[in-house]
This record gives C-alpha cells, sequence and structure tokens, in this order.
C-alpha cells in the first residue's frame, strides 16, 4: 500500500508544491489548510492521486485532532506529516512591534507547529506497524536573522528546538522527526525577495530564488529514506543568495 502524507498549509507554496512531488511519487494525501477552495485546487493538480481534503486552523486544538481523526479513519494511518503551515510579517522593528503581531506568528508558527506534531506522534506510536516521520518546515531564519524580523526568526529557531524534542521523544516509537530549512524559493510568501530584501545595512537588493519544486523534492527525499535513517537537518536554497555571508 502507497504511504500516506498530511500536509499542511497544502493551499499553496512550498505545501501545494510538496503535494504535487508527493502525488508524482504514489503517496496518497490529506491536504490541510484555511481554504478549502486552494485545498480543492491542490486535490486537482495532484490527480490522480488520492486526496482527503480537511480545511483546518493549526492553531485550534479541536481542530487538530478533528484533522488527525479523520486522515485516520479514511487511510488507517499516518507515516510522514510535513508541518509547513506558518505565517509572516512585514518588516518590523523590534520596538514598533506590536504583541498582537508577535502573538499571531507565535501562535502559527510554533503553536501551531506544536500542535500538529504532538496529533502526528500520538497517531504514530499508536498505529500499526507503528512509527512516521515528522518534517517541520523551518527557515534559513532558524540560523540567520533578516534585519527587522524579531517575530519570524524567534519561532523559527523554536522549531529548531522543537525538531530536535521530537527526534528524541520518537526514538522508542520508531518516529523520526526532521527539519528543512529554505531559502528564497520562488512562492507566493517568498519571491518578493526578487523585488528587493531587505539587507542587513538597511539597503534593499533583488535576490537570486530557487524553484520552489526543488524544495519540494527535498521534502520527498527527506521521507524516501529508511526508518533506520534520517536527515535531522537539511539546508536547501538558491544557490548565490546571501547566506553564506550575509551581513
Amino acid at each position: 500500500m502507497s504511504r500516506v502524507a498530511l500536509i499542511t498549509g497544502a493551499g499553496s507554496g512550498i505545501g501545494r508544491a510538496t503535494a504535487l512531488a508527493l502525488a508524482a511519487r504514489g503517496y496518497r494525501l490529506v491536504l490541510t489548510g484555511r481554504r478549502a477552495d486552494a485545498l480543492a485546487e491542490t486535490a486537482t493538480l495532484a490527480a490522480p492521486a488520492e486526496c482527503l481534503v480537511h480545511p483546518c486552523d493549526v492553531t485550534d486544538e479541536s481542530a487538530v485532532e478533528a484533522l488527525f481523526g479523520a486522515a485516520q479513519a479514511q487511510f488507517k494511518r499516518i507515516d510522514m506529516v510535513f508541518n509547513n503551515a506558518g505565517a509572516a510579517l512585514a518588516a518590523t522593528r523590534l520596538d514598533q512591534m506590536a504583541l498582537a503581531d508577535w502573538q499571531r506568528l507565535v501562535d502559527v508558527n510554533l503553536t501551531g507547529a506544536f500542535l500538529v506534531a504532538r496529533a502526528a506522534f500520538r497517531a504514530m506510536m499508536t498505529q500499526q506497524p507503528q512509527g512516521g516521520r515528522i518534517i517541520n518546515n523551518g527557515s534559513l531564519s532558524a540560523h540567520v536573522p533578516r534585519l527587522h524580523s524579531a517575530a519570524y526568526t524567534a519561532t523559527k529557531h523554536a522549531i529548531t528546538g522543537l525538531t530536535r524534542s521530537i527526534a528524541l521523544d520518537g526514538r522508542p516509537f520508531a518516529i523520526a522527526c526532521g527539519q528543512i530549512d529554505i531559502g528564497n524559493a520562488a512562492t507566493e510568501l517568498g519571491g518578493g525577495v526578487m523585488e528587493g530584501a531587505l539587507q542587513a545595512d538597511g539597503s534593499k537588493r533583488a535576490e537570486p530564488v530557487m524553484h520552489v519544486g526543488q524544495a519540494a523534492d527535498a521534502v520527498a527525499y527527506m521521507d524516501s529514506l529508511p526508518a533506520e535513517a534520517n536527515v535531522q537537518f537539511m539546508t536547501v536554497m538558491a544557490t548565490t543568495m546571501p547566506f553564506i555571508g550575509r551581513g
């Protein structure tokens, strides 16, 4: 039986591209995000892959539990979860950042990732055969911040700690956890760097990007490994973007 992957933020960008990459490899898919119409479009593009479309707000604990209940009811197991849903904020200097904006990013990028990972962990430890793989979408900001990005950077650094803890806690249950840190993939969220990205010296400069499919193929590779192997952390980025040597 083909593997089952649950993808959050599957209605666009890296989530949609990953859904299509996995569909091409024969996966059955659980597609979730906030917009039912966008998820339905992803499912159409993924045809003839078997897809369950289930809108969900990852910050809502009961909604996340319902999502995993529906996935298990249809497919009986979950082999991989791509914990991809996230939010960003326009460049905002720390002293000008509103608490509401900080809280929104923490709710989506960190609490949402925790709720999805917890539900995945519970499903994988109880299914037979036991185990699975959780892949968290980090960011290059999990390593090096951009200017005026305190909220986003803090959440992505936290994802790194969450990834390490899940990987450790998952060992007795054959649950692997890794993190992919993506730099300058051409998506609705990240494609603005082509017009001009804020640099460490306060200037704006257009930056190179890579095709989003390259990031999706990297996620697919991470899940292609046998259960006894795990990519703990992977960085995939536009080759000449200002990350190595940033600042």
